[in-house]
């Protein structure tokens, strides 16, 4: 199987960057999307970089053509602009969206946040950002492109003793706290990209070690079968 070239949007991110090394660990080819004034560990620099703002639409078709997947990893940073979160997590995810629709590229990620989409929530203080966020995951459900969302709990940088800790894979709106490193995001988003079974979802993911550790396609079997109790009950 020859590798993949997987984009990267927000490659220099605490998230981003650590899909990019677990692509380049897997195997596949990150193309790392990136601002002119971004900088990326030495880990990243021998793969391939293009330079854009996400505004420029003919910058950024050509930076996803010929690209098999997209992985969606921009965020708003804190920030006295409250703004951040519309123009990022909402316009800059439609502008990706769009682009890739122009190109051809079907297969995109979107790594977005638990609770998304609830009004009520100390985050919202910063630009109404998980309210934001559930605008840009609804333009990729109605995109009509091959698509999963992740959407991870609190993020810690621990880098330590991940591969005995399992993953909490939900459905929508099942879970709303707890945490997960971000190399664990970055896997899950890397797995998401080899298992049909999850596109056309929204997947909440937190980690523990209590977890047993378990593969996505196993994972969706017990996520499917909740929804199915859950709609017997009503």
């Amino acid at each position: 199987m020859s590798p993949r070239t997987i984009a990267i949007s927000g490659a220099s991110g605490k998230t981003g960057f650590r899909i990019a090394e677990e692509a380049l660990a897997s195997g596949d080819q990150p193309r790392l999307l990136l601002r002119s004034d971004s900088q990326i560990p030495k880990s990243l620099e021998g793969c391939e970089q293009q330079r854009l703002s996400l505004q420029d639409s003919p910058a950024l078709d050509q930076a996803l053509h010929g690209a098999d997947a997209l992985v969606i990893a921009t965020g708003a940073r804190p920030s006295v602009d409250l703004t951040g979160p519309m123009r990022v997590d909402a316009w800059g995810v439609q502008r990706q969206i769009e682009s890739c629709q122009r190109v051809g590229l079907r297969r995109v990620v979107l790594v977005s946040s638990l609770c998304s989409g609830r009004w009520r929530h100390p985050l919202n203080l910063f630009g109404l950002i998980l309210v934001w966020k559930r605008v840009g995951e609804r333009s990729l459900e109605r995109s009509g492109l091959d698509w999963t969302v992740i959407r991870p709990g609190g993020l810690s940088e621990r880098e330590d003793a991940l591969e005995t800790e399992g993953i909490v894979w939900t459905g929508p709106d099942q879970q709303d706290s707890q945490s997960i490193p971000r190399r664990l995001v970055a896997r899950c988003c890397l797995e998401a990209l080899e298992t049909p079974g999850s596109i056309g979802r929204i997947l909440e993911v937190t980690s523990n070690t209590q977890q047993m550790v378990q593969p996505l396609s196993e994972a969706l079997l017990s996520i499917d079968a909740y929804g199915a109790a859950a709609a017997t009950a009503r």
